[in-house]
């Protein structure tokens, strides 16, 4: 019989099989990204973001659609990885909040959730586009709101939903001039029907199981499955609630689903959990399920770095574990101070370069690895400060750093609007530990506005853009998010985009280069620079970063 109404269990099995299917096509949602660089992660986001909401309701049974909502609602904002993320959080956030009081819901009061999410999500926004996963959400709810009754077949309300939701995400092309250029529809919308997919399979008795993981040359696509070689050595222990129901057996259970190498041992009082996985933001979530973290370490095995990026005041270091890594290394202020800065970045030369520059805290991530929510959140506990100030250094990592922000109360959180590893960087010369809060934000912000910013990457697809006919495996030049260069020589790429970059009132450039960058070939290019661009000073920074050959900062 088909329902027209739901209960906490079966919003929690249709939640699931949605995720899951998310997450067994989350890469064909990547591969729908407009520019063809190596960063198109909007469904590994979504995905990452999603299993976190479902790590969150997974120990409920029995429970109402009010408590199940809030739960998912939760998960997914302390889980939410990338734009794409915070807004999937946020359109979920507002479904949840239709269950207020209720223990099941019908098919108005279900459609009136989705309504109440588009209007969250939109509010979540500072500068709404049409085109993107707002307008499929929009549309495909406007649809499914003067179909539903009170009576009506859920099954047959999420039909309506997904049969506008489909014809919406053909139409984004026309609101969006760049997918049509890139002849691609809105990666978002494409992600949001694929949950609303397995949300109605589901209804219908269709269930999903999570694919293994699927490799690619020999690397692990990051957010599957399973991980062998590459992903993050993630370590906790947890000071068990007393009143939660802990079993050991369903917790490995529950964690084998995301990676390797699980040790849990436990007793009465306490549970220590190590674990190899892509996403260490579900471990521990699924940890913090029973109980509150009385430590916390991740390191990044595929970097094979030994910095850790989430700390106990008091550094475990008993043992060592095959991952080689040394769990004892701590980085945090001790000493209350009227500043703390946090910022996002990989690559062991830009990181000791912001560490030197006074930054206290790295969260090892940015392009294809952006932080969750939560991951700030820790990451604002660690530093012992008054005022703390976030510098993202990508634009796709802002949202989640500003709704952490949002989330403490009791430290003054600023998130700069330093959307480049080059903006991060310049607006860091300014900074002064000595200044008033305000002046000190309000240089930094000038310094953002006015830098070039400039990255040398590669395509990873054939396509056409801003005039450009791209190949793969092209190096493309890219100034302040538009790509206007691309050539099959790297060198030749660089130097299309400095001088793009450079003009008159240019005085010093910054060329931060990656981890399969040769010097000679740097020394070469300041050459070039000397030669034709005399009165502008250089400096060259080895940040080691992948993806990216060349990171530009022009002053």
């Amino acid at each position: 019989m088909s329902p027209n109404a739901i209960d906490g269990n079966l919003l929690k099995t249709i939640i699931r099989n949605g995720s899951i299917n998310l997450k067994n096509n989350h890469q064909e949602i990547n591969d729908l990204n407009v520019f063809p660089v190596p960063d198109g992660d909007t469904g590994s986001n979504m995905q990452s973001t999603m299993m976190s909401g479902v790590a969150s309701i997974e120990s409920l049974e029995d429970a109402s659609v009010e408590k199940i909502g809030k739960a998912l609602s939760r998960g997914l904002l302390m889980g939410a990885r990338g734009n794409s993320g915070v807004i999937l959080s946020q359109l979920f956030s507002g479904f949840a909040k239709a269950f207020k009081d209720l223990t099941t819901a019908d098919s108005v009061q279900f459609v009136n959730g989705l309504k109440l999410g588009v209007e969250q999500a939109y509010g979540a926004v500072i500068n709404p586009v049409e085109g993107t996963i707002l307008t499929v959400a929009r549309e495909a709810v406007d649809k499914a709101e003067a179909f539903a009754k009170e009576d009506s077949d859920i099954i047959d309300v999420m039909k309506v939903y997904l049969e506008e939701a489909h014809a919406s995400l053909q139409r984004t092309p026309d609101l969006l001039p760049v997918l049509k250029e890139s002849g691609v529809v809105d990666s978002g919308g494409a992600g949001l029907i694929v949950i609303a997919e397995g949300m109605l399979d589901a209804l219908e008795g269709k269930m999903y199981e999570e694919e293994k993981v699927r490799k690619e040359k020999g690397k692990t696509h990051a957010f599957d499955t399973e991980v062998t070689e590459f992903g993050y050595c993630t370590e906790f222990i947890i000071q068990l609630n007393p009143e939660k129901k802990f079993n050991k057996d369903k917790l490995v259970k529950q964690l084998s689903r995301l990676g390797d190498s699980i040790v849990v041992v436990a007793d009465e009082e306490i549970c220590k959990v190590h674990i190899h996985t892509v996403t260490p933001g579900d471990a521990l979530n699924i940890g913090q399920i029973y109980g509150e973290f009385a430590n916390l370490k991740i390191e990044n095995m595929t970097l094979q770095h030994t910095e850790t990026l989430l700390h106990s005041a008091q550094a475990n270091g008993e043992g060592e574990h095959a991952c080689g890594h040394d769990h004892g290394h701590n980085f945090r202020v001790e000493t209350k101070k009227k500043y703390g800065i946090i910022t996002v970045v990989n690559g062991d030369g830009l990181k000791a370069m912001f560490q030197e520059m006074g930054v206290n805290y790295i969260i090892d991530g940015g392009q294809t690895m952006n932080p969750s929510t939560q991951d700030f959140i820790d990451a604002i506990d660690q530093v012992n400060a008054d005022n703390i100030l976030i510098i993202p250094n990508n634009k796709n990592v802002f949202l989640s750093a500003e709704h952490a922000a949002k989330n403490i109360e009791d430290k003054n959180v600023i998130v700069l609007p330093a959307k480049t590893i080059p903006q991060g960087y310049v607006s860091l010369t300014m900074f002064d530990a000595n200044q008033e809060l305000d002046e000190t934000i309000e240089e930094m912000k000038e310094l953002i506005n006015h830098v070039k910013s400039g990255e040398v990457t590669y395509a990873v697809r054939d396509t056409a853009i801003n005039g450009l006919e791209i190949k793969k495996d092209d190096y493309l030049g890219i100034e302040d998010g538009d790509i206007i260069a691309s050539e099959s020589d790297r060198y030749e790429t660089v130097k299309k985009l400095m001088d793009k970059l450079i003009d008159d009132d240019s005085e010093i450039i910054t060329i931060m280069y990656g981890a399969d960058v040769d010097e000679k070939e740097v020394e070469k290019l300041r050459a070039y620079i000397e030669e034709t661009h005399s009165e502008v000073e250089i400096e060259t920074v080895a940040g080691e970063q992948d993806i990216y050959a060349y990171l530009l900062a022009v002053e």
